[in-house]
């Protein structure tokens, strides 16, 4: 029994955890870690059935390591809570405040998917060009609060399944030092 316990911890360190430590995905979902500096970590898992298309760019993004280094450039608290935003590559070099972030395009167009999700706190969306809502790229934002006015206008591809304390704690301007593809 000894030789049995030490190989399964063996593995499950090699496989990155503990045995007793669960993760917050279930067998067969993805989805993305990030870590915001000073503040923790944030777990997205992606409705990959409901919103393929914008679920696969992110998590390739996540996996080209695109993310990594960039800042929340748009939060929203006031008059109440709305969203925070984040994936301009030019927020790396930019302050947080340049009226420039939010307008980076890859050129890569992600057509709107009808996940049948809602607007609620924690839902993730695919942000894109305002006047056309088949132009989802690199950006996305993750809600604080509710907001039914925008259901139908973007695709919903994932909802915080842990760390949503942080998110609710995001100043514009907070960087974000790795994200993480996560596929069970």
């Amino acid at each position: 029994m000894k030789h049995f316990f030490s190989a399964t911890i063996v593995l499950s360190l090699a496989c990155g955890g503990m045995p007793w430590q669960s993760s917050p995905l279930a067998a067969g979902e993805s989805g993305i870690k990030m870590v915001v500096e000073g503040k923790g970590e944030i777990i997205i898992k992606f409705y990959g059935k409901e919103a393929p298309e914008a679920s696969k760019r992110i998590l390739k993004l996540a996996k080209d390591g695109f993310y990594d280094a960039q800042t929340f450039f748009k939060v929203v608290k006031s008059p109440r809570p709305f969203l925070v935003q984040f994936g301009d590559p030019n927020s790396k070099s930019k302050p947080a405040d340049d009226p420039s972030l939010g307008t980076y395009a890859s050129g890569t167009k992600i057509a709107y998917e009808n996940s049948g999700f809602k607007h609620v706190r924690g839902a993730v969306g695919l942000a894109r060009l305002p006047e056309n809502r088949n132009t989802g790229d690199t950006q996305f934002y993750i809600m604080l609060d509710s907001a039914p006015f925008l259901d139908g206008q973007y695709t919903v591809f994932g909802n915080v399944v842990k760390g949503m304390d942080v998110v609710d704690k995001i100043s514009q301007g907070d960087k974000v030092t790795t994200v993480s593809a996560i596929e069970n």
